[in-house]
């Protein structure tokens, strides 16, 4: 049992990036104060949830209605996967956006905790470890995602920039084996 929840926890841990993701959360929230940003923070959790869980639920019957498989959702989940880490480890920003107050449903909930990477790795983890496993190691990663933001000022003192940084660079180089991982699978539809 042990066995199968790191199995689902690990790839989800990977796919969150809990320290990446205080970085981004520091820097969304600009000079804001601590209580909105827990706000935010908790607003972005709770849609993570929900966005991961429906998918759980709905991701077959959405292929089937499309007419894909999983495995043709591994190939693209996969290859931008490979995109948003190439992008990370090459330091290749995105276009600036308008900064907002209210950043919790979007960015931060979607696509920033519960992307590509999240939502891949749990449809496949329910075939894999089936769905109490995967929901579980789900759980556990967005509590160390409210420890996280709820310690982001405590996190990027102690780390510091230069920590932060390091540590999503590697987070995004592990990303970018997982990607290479699922479009593997999905090439050979396993």
């Amino acid at each position: 049992m042990v066995h199968k929840f790191f199995v689902a926890f690990i790839p989800i841990f990977v796919a969150i990036d809990a320290v990446g993701l205080v970085a981004m959360f520091m820097g969304l929230a600009g000079d804001a104060p601590r209580e909105h940003r827990q706000r935010q923070g908790f607003i972005a959790i709770f849609t993570a949830l929900c966005i991961s869980v429906g998918f759980i639920f709905l991701g077959k019957i959405i292929f089937t209605a499309l007419g894909i498989t999983v495995a043709d959702f591994q190939v693209a989940g996969g290859l931008i996967l490979l995109g948003l880490a190439g992008r990370e480890l090459l330091n290749v920003a995105p276009a600036n956006r308008e900064a907002t107050d209210d950043f919790g449903v979007v960015p931060l909930g979607m696509p920033l905790i519960a992307g590509p990477a999240l939502l891949t790795a749990v449809l496949i983890l329910v075939d894999t470890v089936g769905l109490v496993f995967t929901v579980a190691a789900l759980l556990v990663n967005l509590a160390l995602v409210v420890v996280a933001f709820w310690n982001a000022d405590l996190v990027a003192r102690w780390m510091g920039r230069q920590g932060l940084r390091g540590v999503s660079k590697i987070v995004a180089l592990l990303l970018a084996a997982i990607a290479v991982s699922l479009i593997r699978r999905g090439w050979h539809g396993v």
